[in-house]
C-alpha cells in the first residue's frame, strides 16, 4: 500500500507527525528522499507536491493521499474518493478585490479578469454564479496581480488573512472551505489496508482533546460519581485485585480535556480518591 504525502510545505510536518502518531513510524527518514518504508511491511510512504498528489493516487503511482481538500478539487481526478477529513491544515480559498476597487460583490466582476492559481474551482465557481469573468491562471504571488493591472480581482488561498490585509485587498465572498483530507483510488478501497490505514488515522484524531481519567471510588459512592462524569458514554467500573472486602472499585473514563479540572473537582467531592490524569495517544471506537 503506498500513500502519497506532501514533501514540503506547511502540510508536510504535521502530516509526518500524523503517521508517526498512528503507528507508522518512517523506518529510513522523510528528509530529501522519494519514498520511505514504514515498520508496517505492507505500507510504504512516497513523498510529492501537495498539488500532485490526487494525480499521483488517481493513475496509480500510489494508493492513497494526504493532501488539501483544495488540491483534489483543483485536480478534477474523477476515481478518487475522501476518506478522512484530518482536521489540520484548514484555510479557505476567497474571492477577493482591491479594498477601493469597486468591487462589492461577484456580479461585479462580469467583463472583468481574475488572477488565481486554481483556475479550475474558480471556473466551476463563476459558472455556478453564472458570471464569467476572464480567468488568468498565475503560479505564485496572486495577492499582486491586482495593483500591477494584471487582474481586477484574485482567488486565492487565506488562513488568518493577514496577507490579504497587508495588500489592501478584501473578501468578496468564499469559494471553497478546505482542510487536510486521506483520499484513496476507488478500486482499492475494499482492501483490508485501506481500512486498517484509515482506522489509524482516525484514532489519532479521535484522541486529541481527550484525557483518561482513573480512580478508586468505595461501592456507596459509585452513582454520585457516575452522575458527574462527562465524556465518551458510561464510565467503565471494575474490581480492585487487593480490595478483598470489595468496598471499593476502580472507575475509568475518557473525557474532554476542556473538562478535565471541574471534572476532578467534581468526582474528588463525590467521593472518589487516587484520582489518575493521563493522555489518550490513539482512540478506536
Amino acid at each position: 500500500m503506498r500513500i502519497a504525502v506532501p514533501n514540503k510545505g506547511r502540510l508536510h510536518e504535521p502530516t509526518i507527525d500524523l503517521l508517526e502518531r498512528a503507528g507508522l513510524h518512517l523506518e529510513n527518514g522523510a528528509d530529501r528522499k522519494l519514498y520511505a518504508d514504514t515498520v508496517d511491511p505492507g505500507v510504504t510512504v512516497l513523498f510529492a507536491r501537495a498539488a500532485d498528489i490526487p494525480e499521483y493516487v488517481a493513475d496509480g503511482a500510489a494508493d492513497l493521499g494526504i493532501t488539501g481538500f483544495d488540491q483534489v478539487q483543483e485536480a478534477r481526478v474523477d476515481n478518487v474518493s475522501e476518506l478522512l477529513d484530518l482536521e489540520f491544515g484548514r484555510c479557505r480559498l476567497v474571492l477577493a478585490a482591491p479594498e477601493d476597487g469597486g468591487i462589492d460583490g461577484v456580479d461585479d466582476l462580469a467583463g472583468k479578469t481574475v488572477a488565481t492559481e486554481f483556475p479550475n474551482i474558480t471556473a466551476d465557481f463563476f459558472a455556478e454564479t453564472g458570471i464569467d469573468p476572464d480567468i488568468v491562471e498565475v503560479s505564485g504571488a496572486t495577492e499582486l496581480t491586482p495593483h500591477v493591472e494584471m487582474a481586477d480581482a484574485i482567488v486565492d488561498i487565506t488562513s488568518t488573512g493577514t496577507t490579504l490585509k497587508m495588500n489592501r485587498l478584501a473578501v468578496v465572498e468564499e469559494v471553497l472551505a478546505s482542510s487536510v483530507r486521506l483520499f484513496g483510488r476507488e478500486d482499492v478501497l475494499d482492501d483490508p489496508k485501506v481500512d486498517e490505514v484509515r482506522t489509524a488515522l482516525g484514532s489519532v484524531k479521535q484522541a486529541e482533546g481527550k484525557r483518561y481519567l482513573m480512580m478508586n471510588v468505595p461501592q456507596d459512592r459509585l452513582e454520585a460519581v457516575r452522575d458527574v462524569i462527562p465524556g465518551l458514554g458510561g464510565p467503565t467500573v471494575m474490581d480492585i485485585a487487593d480490595d478483598e472486602d470489595g468496598e471499593k472499585v476502580a472507575v475509568h473514563a475518557v473525557v474532554d480535556e476542556s473538562d478535565v479540572f471541574e471534572t476532578i473537582t467534581a468526582v474528588k467531592e463525590a467521593g472518589a480518591s487516587d484520582i489518575l490524569v493521563t493522555e489518550i495517544e490513539r482512540l478506536v471506537e
